[in-house]
């Protein structure tokens, strides 16, 4: 993150209390919180303008394939210069995890991705805007099939071939947003724009997509 977002330094972590405290030695303390393969949150210090980052592991039980990942979350403000650094912070920061997929996607997009998960008991039976049902992590049968689509989306090589992209066919529109990581993987964004589904143009594209990619929580699955 701290590549793609100038000036970013993510060397505080948080009190009891909520408060920044600096990490002269970030290396040392990272080390040792991630013994137990997670690592404890981290953020820039700064309460008017936060961003913060924080891994931990999910259970195997919870998981898809059995496969207990560790699961990295980042939180920023939703301004021109983190929207404009998004994609390269998701690459980098993917990459650097060695992630099977991950996903940059505004608070909004999340509490949709909420409802279209389940079924969960008190949840609507049919998930807004007409998007599809998406199954529970722990009823996915593998690891590499992305949950869900975000707007700016991490496939790594194996996530890539599990959804078959790209299909230089069928891909045309969503190859000319994407870019080939190191490794293999692919970064790509589903609109030019920030991912906004008050916005008709934008709930068509990530319909599309999920139309595209029906591999994409295990709805290809009997």
């Amino acid at each position: 993150m701290e590549r793609a977002l100038p000036g970013l330094r993510l060397a505080w972590r948080l009190s009891k209390a909520g408060r920044p405290i600096a990490l002269p030695q970030r290396a040392a303390w990272l080390a040792e919180s991630v013994a137990d393969g997670a690592f404890d949150l981290l953020c820039n210090g700064d309460e008017r303008y936060p961003i913060t980052m924080s891994g931990f592991r999910e259970s195997a039980i919870s998981s898809p394939g059995g496969e207990p990942p560790l699961l990295v979350h980042a939180q920023l403000p939703q301004d021109e210069l983190v929207v404009a650094a998004a994609a390269a912070m998701l690459g980098h920061v993917a990459e650097g995890v060695r992630a099977r997929w991950g996903t940059v996607t505004p608070g909004p997009v999340r509490q949709v991705i909420a409802a279209q998960t389940g079924p969960k008991s008190g949840m609507p039976q049919r998930p807004p805007h007409g998007l599809p049902m998406l199954k529970l992590p722990w009823n996915i049968r593998s690891s590499q099939v992305p949950q869900y689509l975000g707007w700016i989306n991490y496939w790594s090589a194996p996530a890539a071939e599990a959804i078959g992209f790209p299909d230089p066919s069928r891909d045309a529109e969503l190859l000319a947003r994407a870019r080939r990581t190191a490794s293999g993987g692919w970064v790509v964004s589903l609109t030019a724009a920030l991912l906004d589904l008050d916005e008709p143009a934008h709930v068509e594209a990530l319909k599309r997509a999920y139309d595209r990619f029906r591999e994409v929580g295990g709805r290809a699955e009997a």
